[in-house]
């Protein structure tokens, strides 16, 4: 069995989980709610303040569904909850994030600013910690999170001479030695 796809859900208070025909999950919780089309080959069952996912058979197939099925409502039911939030740092002179509205706008070194809608259900926040900024993506759906913080940081990746560029707060960059002049 798989050992993630085995692990029961456990539902806290003030959430509700809905399943529909063809494997519909909706999940209602504090934050608001999520709603997705799983694989129609997985059982997924409520039972009291639970969820458990099971597979028909073992095919190579299911056995990879399996552990997928249950981690997609799991971060459903962690994003109605607590939600999630990606940080990004912008590193560089003269780089910098402002945020006006609706709006984020990059300056990062091109002739023109780059601006940026917040996608529905995505919030993003600029912070300035000690002459950087930090840019704050949050939201309920981990996917969209991940997915507009990745756009931010194609924006302008950072380089591996001098560090500039947007990164994940928790990304390392790995470093090269740049060219020395002759003697």
């Amino acid at each position: 069995m798989s050992r993630i796809g085995r692990m029961p859900i456990a539902i806290p208070a003030g959430v509700t989980v809905d399943i529909a025909e063809n494997n519909k999950v909706t999940v209602k919780g504090p934050k608001g709610t999520l709603m997705r089309v799983l694989p129609s080959e997985m059982e997924i069952k409520v039972e009291g303040a639970e969820v458990l996912v099971n597979r028909p058979n073992d095919l190579k197939k299911m056995k990879s569904l399996h552990g997928l099925t249950r981690t997609l409502v799991n971060n459903m039911v962690i994003g109605v909850t607590q939600g999630y939030e990606k940080k990004l740092e912008v590193n560089g002179v003269g780089y910098r994030a402002s945020k006006a509205g609706k709006k984020l706008t990059l300056n990062l070194g091109y002739s023109h600013p780059v601006e940026m809608d917040d996608p529905e259900g995505i919030e993003t926040t600029v912070e300035v910690q000690n002459g950087q900024s930090v840019i704050i993506v949050k939201g309920i759906d981990k996917e969209k999170v991940g997915q507009f913080a990745a756009e931010i940081r194609d924006k302008r990746r950072p380089e591996p001479y001098k560090g500039k560029g947007i990164k994940y707060a928790d990304e390392t960059i790995r470093r090269k030695v740049g060219k020395t002049g002759k003697k």
